[in-house]
């Protein structure tokens, strides 16, 4: 995109020119000069220097000292210097000192033997051991201490986490709230002797093909940049909570093509004013694959985070059931119809009691599927009209959907007159289209006949 009106290109001949029919050659009167050859070839060279020196100076800048230049058509402004080419280096060195490099350490395994290895021989407190690198950012200070944004997988599970400043100086973090849904946390570290925090742009006005900048701790290179282009400014991907390979969730992020790799997590996404217009947190790490890296908008972050400094998580509606997708259900058995056929259903069995590591999801979202023991799976005969082939099997029922009469083995097809055919979809209409306190109808199948039911959305409590 040029930083230059199209009329600054054009060749229209001028109209007071065009407009004369007469000769347009120099008149000797009144001028004691003879046109020679001569002297028209230095003076058409002298203009054509002079010319080439006003385009230079038009593209260029003729003014070199430091300011503030407005682009054409949206570009981002010029800071510190109306070099374009300068805009890389500045809106780095505004942001780089607020990335910090996270650690998430935790627990030595213990040995083959009976003597345990995690402990340090002193206090008897556990010996711990570096488990994960990733990116942060300081976004503001708050009464002496600085909080930092980062993933939540990059902290997840961790005994102890420390921030390593762009000075390489080490801080012992606390964290203040994390949301496995979108995938924030927020941490906080003691702000003394820190200046830098990191400024927000505008997510909500990316363009495709924008430049950004990654800066984060790639491998552990900390203090590392990439750069590259907005590939696209809203693309929605599946992500599975429980890394069980079922989808039970959607996430809309940014895709760029600058090169993100283990240990961006959590690292600034900047735009050429040096402004933080998302959070790198994941990229396609399949064979083959280039390029495709994806950053949370700043504009769906910030509300995250804005809760978890209140709150220390976010408050979501709570319905209370663990589900597995119907369709996922039919499927299996399907399958063990099909491979086992002429057997007596003990195969069919198997599969189902391996199914419940695949198909027991976190619930509506709120409840934590999938990890309770006491959840059983779909048995028996769900007794669904023909017709009734997409909705969620309730594995169990509780608090608020307990109280309300769901039980185990009733599909759920839809809330508020709403279909509903898998977890992620009853769990994106929660989040997205209900709040706590609300009143919720849900209509399901009990051996075979439709039912309905009306309660209040709880607040999910910690278990």
């Amino acid at each position: 995109m040029s930083l230059f009106d199209d009329d600054f290109y054009s060749t229209r001949v001028s109209r007071r020119i065009r407009s004369t029919g007469r000769d347009a050659s120099f008149s000797k009167r009144g001028i004691g000069i003879r046109w020679t050859p001569v002297r028209v070839a230095v003076a058409s060279s002298m203009v054509s220097a002079l010319a080439a020196v006003l385009v230079f100076g038009l593209f260029t800048g003729f003014d070199r000292s430091e300011g503030s230049v407005s682009a054409v058509a949206g570009v981002t402004n010029v800071g510190l210097s109306n070099d374009p080419l300068e805009k890389t280096i500045s809106a780095a060195a505004k942001m780089r000192p607020a990335v910090v490099s996270i650690i998430n350490e935790q627990a030595q395994p213990e040995s083959d033997g009976n003597d345990s290895a995690g402990t340090d021989g002193g206090d008897g407190s556990p010996e711990l051991q570096q488990a994960a690198l990733g990116s942060g950012f300081i976004f503001e200070k708050v009464k002496g201490k600085a909080h930092i944004i980062t993933n939540n997988h990059v902290i997840e599970d961790a005994v102890a986490v420390k921030a390593v400043l762009s000075n390489g100086e080490t801080r012992n973090a606390r964290v203040v709230g994390t949301d496995a849904i979108t995938d924030l946390a927020v941490l906080e570290i003691d702000a003394d002797g820190i200046d830098a925090v990191a400024e927000f742009g505008e997510s909500e006005g990316l363009r495709a093909g924008q430049w950004v900048m990654a800066i984060g701790n790639p491998l552990g290179l900390s203090d590392s940049l990439t750069m590259g282009i907005v590939s696209k400014t809203k693309r929605i991907i599946p992500v599975s909570l429980s890394q069980d390979g079922n989808y039970d969730w959607e996430q809309e992020v940014i895709q760029i093509d600058a090169s993100i790799n283990q240990g961006n997590s959590g690292g600034p996404l900047i735009d050429l004013d040096g402004n933080v217009v998302g959070i790198n947190s994941m990229k396609i790490a399949e064979y083959g694959v280039e390029g495709v890296g994806f950053a949370i908008p700043s504009h769906i972050a910030m509300p995250i985070v804005q809760s978890l400094l209140e709150y220390g998580k976010v408050k979501r509606p709570y319905l209370g059931v663990y589900t597995m997708d119907l369709g996922l259900y039919m499927a299996q058995q399907a399958a063990a119809a099909q491979g086992h056929g002429d057997d007596d259903g003990s195969a069919g069995g198997a599969d189902q009691e391996q199914s419940t590591e695949e198909g027991s999801q976190s619930g509506d979202g709120a409840a934590v599927g999938g990890e309770d023991e006491g959840v059983m799976m779909p048995q028996g005969d769900l007794k669904l009209p023909d017709d009734v082939k997409q909705g969620v099997i309730v594995l169990q029922a509780v608090g608020p959907a307990e109280e309300a009469g769901l039980a185990f083995n009733d599909v759920i097809v839809k809330l508020d007159n709403v279909s509903i055919s898998s977890t992620m979809e009853l769990r994106k209409y929660l989040y997205g289209k209900k709040t706590i306190g609300d009143e919720i109808e849900v209509t399901f199948y009990r051996d075979g006949k439709k039912q309905t039911t009306t309660f209040k959305l709880a607040e999910k409590t910690e278990e």
